[in-house]
C-alpha cells in the first residue's frame, strides 16, 4: 500500500468517526485569509446563526504568521504530494482548511504552534536551517523519525504528537475537499435512468413492451 491509499484509509477512518529565530517569531500574523465566504448565504441548509458563527470565524485575523504559514504548506505537501491521479495537499488548500480549524477548535492552536516551532528547532540543530530551509531529503530525513506512532525516540515524542496532529488535518482537509473526494472515487447520489420494464419481466407476465 503507497502512502496515497494509506492515507485515503486514515481519511476514510477519520471522516466515518466524524470528521525561535526571527523566522519563527509569533508575532501578529501577517497571512490574509484566502477563503471566500462570501456566499455562506446561498448554501443550503445553514442556518442564520451558523452563517453569522462561520462569518465570525472568517472575519478573525489570521492565526498562523508568513513563516509558519510557509512551513505548513510545505509539511502538507510532503504529507500528500501531487501524482498522476490528483493534485497535491496545497492545491486542496488543505493550509487554509487548517488555518479555519485552528480557529474554529482553539485547542489546536498551542500544539501547533509549538510543533512548528520543534521542526525549525530540531532543523536548526541538525541543518542549521528552519525547516522550509532544509532540502527535501533532509525534511524527508527528519519526518521519517517521527511518522510511525510506537516507533519513536523517546527524545522525538513531541515530534511525533504533532506530526500525528498534522497528519490527521491534512488527511482531512484534503479529503473532504473537491479534489480529494474525486482522488477517492466518489460519486454520491446520482439519479437512476429508466430504460422501461425489463423485456424478462414484460415476457413473464405476458405483456408488450410500449
Amino acid at each position: 500500500m503507497n502512502r496515497r491509499q494509506s492515507l485515503k484509509a486514515i481519511s476514510i477512518t477519520t471522516l466515518t468517526a466524524g470528521l525561535l529565530m526571527e523566522s519563527c517569531k509569533t508575532d501578529a500574523p501577517k497571512a490574509a485569509n484566502t477563503v471566500d465566504h462570501s456566499n455562506l448565504g446561498d448554501v443550503a441548509g445553514l442556518q442564520d446563526f451558523e452563517i453569522e458563527r462561520l462569518n465570525k470565524l472568517y472575519e478573525q485575523p489570521a492565526f498562523f504568521n508568513e513563516h509558519e504559514r510557509s512551513t505548513l504548506v510545505v509539511l502538507a505537501d510532503l504529507i500528500i504530494p501531487k501524482d498522476a491521479v490528483s493534485g497535491n495537499a496545497s492545491d486542496a488548500k488543505v493550509v487554509d482548511f487548517i488555518e479555519f480549524i485552528v480557529k474554529d477548535i482553539p485547542d489546536h492552536q498551542v500544539p501547533m504552534r509549538g510543533g512548528l516551532k520543534w521542526l525549525d528547532m530540531q532543523c536548526l540543530n541538525r541543518y542549521n536551517q528552519s525547516f522550509i530551509g532544509c532540502t527535501v531529503a533532509q525534511q524527508t530525513e527528519l519526518l521519517e523519525q517521527i511518522a510511525y506512532p510506537g516507533k519513536t525516540k523517546s527524545e522525538l515524542h513531541q515530534g511525533e504528537v504533532f506530526f500525528n496532529r498534522m497528519r490527521d488535518l491534512t488527511s482531512s482537509g484534503f479529503y473532504t475537499s473537491e479534489i480529494g473526494i474525486k482522488d477517492l472515487g466518489y460519486k454520491g447520489n446520482a439519479p437512476g435512468k429508466w430504460e422501461g420494464v425489463p423485456k424478462d419481466v414484460l415476457q413473464q407476465y405476458n405483456l408488450k413492451d410500449e
